[in-house]
């Protein structure tokens, strides 16, 4: 039996997964530590030699997205007039340790922060996706992909099957499978053999090259891999989907002061009216972002509370 939702609940070796592909990606940022800076000195400290120290923005979700996210650190830093740091998180503990100022997190490590007295971190804002199919809320979907030449047609057909998810720590690869599972009437031991992957891109792969039977992805990570891997796309489909979930948002550590929490939320409202935004929004497959509150995650919290009275909370976790 796995240990399940609670062990992963705080920080530390839990979120320093770096698989060398991973690596390579973040190398691409060009800066030292995998950070970029930009704008001009500003933040909450000081550095060693008597600088404003600047803010950092920490990305914890996937690689394919760094581009984005770099993006929204330079339109931040341009707005609060400082120097934004992008950084890839290591820990969510780092929001209220003072080294995450800003930052993209799963809807589910939000929820576990949020539960924390004081809440570590605030949503300020959610993308909200192109398509019909999300009907211009901030949600997306875990898509379940098999090979193109799978029998498998439909989630059910899953039983024994093997079956890749990035971690333990992801709504879209986890929990909300494990729920849809649940509401299937399956139970532990319904999936064969289970491979934490790491992220999404390589459990995709991992379907792809035969490796499992299948994997539920994140639809934008989805998305923006088939878009810019044509064969990877015609060597999988998609055979049903778990969700709609809200989105990840942009957060805020709470020890930020409100005034530069309102600004950086008008920044990433105000995206959808700049024309020069429009390129890595559609990067992103990104229509807009909307403003989000605490309220917006409580399906999150009902998914949660549901995978944890069935007693199944890992998909690692075997029949009694």
């Amino acid at each position: 039996m796995d240990d399940g939702v609670e062990s992963r609940r705080g920080g530390g070796a839990d979120q320093e997964l770096l698989a060398p592909d991973l690596v390579e990606q973040l190398l691409d940022l060009g800066a030292p530590g995998w950070c970029t800076m930009v704008g001009q000195p500003w933040g909450m400290g000081m550095t060693e030699d008597g600088r404003r120290a600047p803010l950092r923005f920490a990305t914890f979700l996937a690689p394919n997205m760094l581009p984005v996210y770099r993006f929204l650190a330079d339109r931040i830093g341009r707005r609060l007039g400082g120097r934004v740091e992008l950084v890839v998180g290591r820990s969510f503990d780092q929001f209220e340790q003072g080294e995450a100022d800003l930052g993209v997190i799963c809807g589910l490590p939000y929820v576990w922060l949020a539960e924390r007295r004081p809440p570590a971190v605030e949503p300020l804002a959610a993308p909200v996706l192109t398509g019909p199919r999300y009907a211009g809320r901030p949600v997306y979907y875990s898509d379940v992909i098999v090979r193109h030449d799978s029998p498998i047609t439909r989630p059910e057909d899953l039983a024994g099957r093997s079956w890749a998810f990035n971690e333990p720590a992801s709504h879209s690869g986890h929990t909300v499978t494990l729920y849809s599972l649940v509401a299937m009437g399956a139970r532990p031991g319904f999936l064969g053999p289970v491979v934490e992957a790491g992220f999404h891109q390589r459990a995709i792969r991992l379907v792809a090259d035969g490796a499992v039977d299948a994997a539920a992805i994140d639809s934008q990570v989805l998305g923006i891999e088939l878009r810019d891997h044509p064969r990877l796309a015609e060597g999988l489909r998609v055979i049903g989907a778990f969700g709609p979930s809200t989105i990840q948002p942009v957060v805020a550590a709470s020890h930020l002061p409100t005034r530069l929490k309102h600004q950086a939320r008008e920044v990433l409202v105000g995206l959808a009216r700049d024309p020069a935004a429009r390129p890595m929004l559609d990067y992103g497959l990104i229509d807009r972002f909307a403003p989000v509150g605490d309220a917006a995650y409580n399906d999150i919290r009902a998914m949660l509370a549901t995978i944890e009275a069935a007693g199944w909370t890992s998909l690692t976790q075997t029949a009694d």
